[in-house]
């Protein structure tokens, strides 16, 4: 029987946004989905560095969110190959962040959906996007 549930949020500046859950009768966690092509913007030398600090970004921005819904503890996984990004081609990055949930609730709720927005925006905006090192696309 199928107990998980995702749900597709909108594209914000050309990153895919959804959000779910892998059993929503005894929640757990909530995992967010960002997706997205990417080129860079100038040469860097260490791709793998800056992969990292922004990984470490993230986890701090949601560490310090306070929500009566999720705990503290979170996994931010970013998975973009960064040995084939070069200057003028395309590379896929995929962004999960997994929540640990304090209990139960619906998660296709209005505070919930607008909660997952706000946070995501926010890691695209200011984690992502900051330096303006990367042009994402929503399509290669």
């Amino acid at each position: 029987m199928k107990t998980g549930k995702y749900i597709s949020l909108e594209c914000y500046e050309n990153v895919k946004i959804g959000y779910g859950t892998v059993d929503y009768k005894n929640l757990k966690t909530i995992y967010i989905k960002l997706n997205s092509w990417l080129q860079p913007e100038d040469e860097l030398i260490n791709y793998n560095e800056l992969v990292s600090k922004t990984k470490r970004r993230i986890k701090l921005r949601i560490y310090e969110i306070r929500n009566k819904f999720f705990r503290k503890e979170n996994i931010v996984d970013i998975d973009i190959r960064t040995k084939g990004i070069k200057m003028e081609k395309k590379s896929f990055m995929n962004i999960e962040i997994t929540l640990f949930t304090v209990g139960n609730f619906d998660i296709k709720s209005r505070e919930i959906k607008n909660f997952i927005k706000e946070l995501s925006e926010d890691v695209i905006s200011k984690d992502l996007a900051n330096k303006k090192l990367f042009n994402f696309y929503e399509k290669k």
